[in-house]
């Protein structure tokens, strides 16, 4: 007889064997969050024992691991023979399509279905700007391959630089928004010249470090950035000069339209801007994917050295990544300032570059939609946590974990380069290859 070809990995004794591990695993790492709490009892803290909701949690594990081993092997063996390529690129490319459209009619809707819901329209442009954000992240980090992880200094520089301009020299939002795009990819630059011949860890203790270095000036520097007090009365986004206000001596855009003036109009207004910018930024990179400088991108992610024998500068394609992303993080710290009125170094700590770089690593490096849906399940996930904060930072990881092990390569894990062959064998030219993320 021939010998068995079924994967070993599937055998109903493994998967016992790992949900077994994982479940014991997580009893040991529940003991001091889940296991043991402390009570006041006649004033004196004593220790009490919660076995039982411990002895449920590792249960839980153990059954989830189990379904999820199974979910994993049946995928595999259900993509072990894979659809043609212009298979794929056609099934793939319609469903993204379909999705995309569904998205966007959701995200414009939004905001008017829930005007009188103050908490939801902020919570989605939290969202927005976390995809804002991840987009810009993912020209360096997913299409160029360059790890970042100081990524949160050119939100802070965008962010500093309106601040400044509209408080000492009265500068609008929109004026101020291409300087700090300006601003902040001179700081990409200035990032990405010393850094042109490290790669991997190095290239990431590097960026953490630059993230670093900026947000001590911010600390530091009183004179100008006010050091820890911030900078407070930054001016909101008016619609051709026209602000968001009651009537009264000056014209308003209530006044402008004939209607009374009710506080969501500019909530209404700035979640829309966001959207606006998010928008322009995906349709940027979308197009310079299919431009020259992009498929430079991917070719120096796929192998760096194979670029320069084929004569292409990896200088200036790094330079330009690096100002690129950087640029789109500043058009988000400028709207980030705007909407809050208020900044100081505490909105940039190494944190939300970590949650930037999550983003992109979970919606999958490369993947445009992967975004959308990493920065829902990031900003979301916490959001809907608020009621077990006790647990929230424990479900938060355990959700994180759940995510990479279903999916280890992102939530849409798919690269493939933006031109391809679609049917080689029919002898039909290189064509743009649907998008798929």
């Amino acid at each position: 007889m021939p010998p068995s070809t079924k994967d070993k990995g599937a055998s109903p004794r493994r998967w016992l064997t790992d949900a077994g591990l994982a479940s014991l695993i997580a009893f040991m790492l529940g003991i001091p969050f889940v296991g043991l709490t402390t009570v006041d009892v006649g004033g004196q803290l004593r220790v009490q024992t919660r076995w039982s909701w411990l002895l449920m949690g590792a249960a839980g594990v153990f059954v989830a691991r189990l379904v999820v081993r199974w979910l994993f092997d049946r995928q595999r063996r259900a993509h072990s023979k894979p659809a043609p390529q212009s298979a794929v690129s056609m099934r793939t490319g319609g469903a993204s399509k379909i999705a995309g459209a569904v998205a966007l009619g959701i995200a414009v809707a939004l905001p008017f279905a829930f005007h009188d819901n103050r908490y939801v329209v902020d919570t989605a442009t939290t969202v927005l700007i976390y995809v804002m954000l991840g987009w810009g992240l993912n020209v360096v980090v997913g299409l160029a391959g360059l790890l970042d992880l100081g990524y949160v200094a050119f939100y802070a520089v965008g962010a500093y630089t309106y601040g400044l301009l509209a408080t000492q020299f009265g500068f609008s939002f929109w004026w101020c928004l291409p300087l700090a795009g300006v601003m902040a990819a001179f700081f990409g630059v200035l990032l990405g010249y010393p850094v042109l011949r490290l790669r991997g860890d190095y290239l990431a203790i590097v960026t953490l470090g630059f993230g670093e270095i900026i947000r001590l000036i911010l600390i530091n520097w009183t004179e100008l950035t006010h050091g820890p007090d911030g900078i407070s009365s930054i001016p909101r986004p008016t619609l051709f000069g026209l602000p968001f206000a009651p009537p009264g001596d000056t014209p308003t855009v209530a006044g402008l339209l004939g209607v009374d003036y009710a506080p969501w109009h500019r909530m209404v207004f700035l979640y829309l801007v966001i959207l606006g910018l998010a928008l322009l930024t995906n349709l940027l990179v979308l197009r310079l994917r299919r431009l020259p400088i992009g498929r430079a991108w991917e070719a120096m992610r796929e192998d760096e050295i194979a670029c320069k024998a084929l004569g292409i500068n990896v200088t200036n394609v790094k330079l330009s990544a690096f100002a690129l992303g950087a640029a789109l993080g500043g058009f988000a710290g400028v709207f980030f300032a705007a909407r809050q009125g208020f900044i100081s170094p505490e909105s940039f700590t190494f944190i939300e570059s970590a949650v930037i770089l999550a983003i992109v690593v979970l919606g999958g490096s490369g993947s445009q939609f992967g975004v959308v849906l990493a920065a829902c399940m990031l900003v979301l996930l916490p959001e809907l946590g608020r009621n077990f904060s006790e647990y929230r930072m424990l479900l938060f990881g355990a959700a994180m974990v759940t995510i990479m092990v279903w999916r280890p390569g992102g939530l849409l894990s798919e690269r493939r380069a933006t031109l391809t062959s679609i049917d080689r064998g029919r002898g039909v030219p290189l064509q743009e290859a649907t998008v798929s993320t």
